[in-house]
């Protein structure tokens, strides 16, 4: 057995006993336990983290760990360029397209709505999260952390929060979401990007009250529902600005 000291920063504190957060402390570990082992043996999973020092010097998941090392491990740095000094995968977790597992429902729609290529389907396993993530390059989402420890997952988060809004601007905060949204430019219920669509068209599939109420209409490629900017998209813009816009403000 070796004895190395671990030191766990911001949020990943969270997923520790209380006694441990927020300060140093001495774990023993087996002879050929990797960082990464460790990380997830003391219940933080290895998606969460994005730099990793040992001894002040930035190192990889695979790193064997050896008697009297001291570990740092820092969670994702959404305003800061850190490129240069990571080394536990391959690139950052920077790619804004998800996949949300089947408890969160409400968040992927909220996402959607924001303009983020998310997918979802309660029907999905956890391996077919874990398999469509790797292909497509998308980061889960999800509040088991099981799931997040497969060793097949490089890019996950763990959602804390528990309600749909407050799980948006969670990720609002965590992954500087504003910058990249483009609201109302994707289908709900398929996820497509939207297209406009002829107002005659338009008005010809719609109720009359509706049709000339309006002069703009957006169309889903896939399941070709119609959306325009009625009074659900007035209250649903004016959520998704009060949660995206607060990253932004000076105050």
């Amino acid at each position: 057995m070796v004895r190395a000291t671990f030191r766990f920063y911001e949020e990943l504190n969270d997923f520790l006993p209380a006694e441990r957060r927020r300060r140093e402390f001495d774990c023993l570990c087996a002879r050929a336990a990797t960082t990464k082992h460790m990380i997830e043996a003391l219940g933080v999973p290895h998606t969460e983290v994005e730099l990793l020092l040992v001894n002040g010097e930035s190192v990889g998941f695979e790193r064997l760990l050896a008697d009297g090392d001291r570990v740092a491990v820092y969670p994702k740095f959404e305003r800061l360029d850190i490129s240069t000094l990571l080394k536990v995968r391959a690139q950052p977790l920077r790619v804004l397209r998800f996949i949300a597992d089947a408890h969160l429902g409400g968040l992927a729609r909220l996402l959607r709505m924001a303009g983020f290529d998310t997918l979802y389907d309660n029907h999905f396993d956890d391996l077919q999260i874990v398999e469509m993530a790797a292909h497509e390059q998308r980061i889960i989402l999800t509040r088991d952390r099981e799931l997040l420890k497969r060793r097949r997952v490089s890019h996950g988060c763990y959602v804390h929060a528990r309600k749909p809004a407050e799980q948006l601007r969670e990720l609002c905060e965590r992954l500087d979401l504003a910058p990249s949204s483009k609201p109302f430019s994707r289908c709900l219920h398929c996820n497509l990007p939207l297209h406009g669509i002829d107002v005659q068209e338009a008005r010809e599939r719609l109720p009359s009250r509706i049709g000339y109420s309006y002069s703009q209409f957006m169309q889903c490629p896939g399941c070709h529902r119609v959306y325009w900017q009625g009074t659900h998209w007035r209250s649903m813009y004016a959520l998704l600005t009060a949660l995206l816009m607060q990253q932004t403000d000076p105050d």
